[in-house]
């Protein structure tokens, strides 16, 4: 498998560096013939679904002013960053199933990496957010609106987009001044590993930098959410002695958060699996690649509309008043 890895790779290479206007082409899925428009109509369901439900909430959210509190922004920031991801891939995943359309130049294939890897970092920071700011809710609620005022809610966020977005710019800006020999991304979308496997020298420090990257967001994340949850039930089952419902109540608003967590952590740890197994077809491979891109934003919505029972009721509210 490693000789044939490295026989497609200087097969995809040039002798010479390519010159801008640089074209790549995406290697895509293997479609058999007259599946496209089959495949065409799922991703557009499935896109159809991510907008309907991430718009639905969004609208929900910004018009209903008794969910401007912290825990329904923050959930408004994690449904855009659901809506980026998806939109990065989804629509070219489209015309490549409908029309065969491979190609992508630079600038655009550019773009769609940075978006991607913007997303997949962005998620777990406005986890992280979240998961900090149900531990005040839980653990300090009379200090609650005190703690998290509304310029420190808007900060927090602020963060937790600004930390993902420099990330990714330095992981990007690896780019500058590395010659491409090759056209062939082989994958089914663009990202900062596919193109710079395209390059004419070695990059290291590219790929030191996005292993170290990738550890210290992961890590990180998950020590604040599990030191967050553990303060968290420690307190919840405190309170259960004296008043039940404030128990039931802290559960409720943590589940959701949690879910949407070990879903995206999910969809991720399939994705490395998956390259474990050389007898999986690479088809079921790709397919397992974008899963993180398009399960947790379709379910996300439905994760918070079903449990929480203020953005359940700002639902119906909303079309109530769009029927009436």
């Amino acid at each position: 498998v490693f000789h044939r890895a490295v026989q497609l790779w200087m097969e995809n290479l040039t002798l010479t560096p390519l010159r801008q206007p640089i074209v790549f082409e995406l290697e895509g899925f293997d479609v058999p013939p007259g599946q496209g428009p089959l495949l065409f109509f799922l991703a557009l369901f499935v896109y159809m679904v991510v907008l309907l439900g991430n718009g639905v909430v969004i609208c929900v959210i910004m018009t209903d002013r008794s969910l401007h509190r912290p825990m329904f922004v923050m959930i408004c920031h994690l449904v855009v960053c659901d809506l980026l991801g998806a939109t990065a891939v989804l629509p070219s995943l489209m015309m490549h199933f409908l029309m065969g359309q491979k190609k992508i130049s630079y600038l655009p294939a550019i773009a769609q990496g940075f978006c991607v890897h913007t997303y997949g970092v962005a998620v777990q920071t406005i986890l992280g957010v979240m998961a900090i700011d149900r531990y005040v809710a839980v653990c300090e609620p009379l200090r609650y609106h005190s703690i998290m005022t509304s310029a420190r809610l808007h900060s927090c966020c602020a963060v937790a987009w600004i930390v993902a977005l420099l990330l990714i710019a330095v992981l990007f800006s690896f780019h500058m001044n590395v010659p491409l020999c090759g056209h062939l991304v082989q994958h089914v979308y663009c990202s900062n590993r596919g193109i710079l496997n395209l390059a004419c020298i070695p990059t290291p420090a590219s790929n030191i930098y996005g292993l170290a990257m990738t550890w210290s967001v992961s890590t990180g994340v998950f020590v604040i959410i599990a030191f967050s949850y553990i303060r968290i039930l420690s307190a919840s089952f405190k309170q259960r002695r004296t008043d039940t419902r404030v128990h039931k109540k802290a559960l409720q608003t943590c589940v959701p958060h949690l879910v949407v967590y070990v879903l995206y952590q999910i969809a991720s740890v399939i994705i490395i699996v998956s390259l474990r197994f050389p007898s999986v077809t690479q088809n079921i491979r790709k397919f397992f690649s974008i899963l993180f891109i398009i399960v947790p934003p379709a379910l996300n919505p439905i994760i918070y509309g079903l449990v929480s029972k203020d953005l359940r009721s700002g639902i119906t509210k909303l079309f109530s008043m769009r029927i009436a």
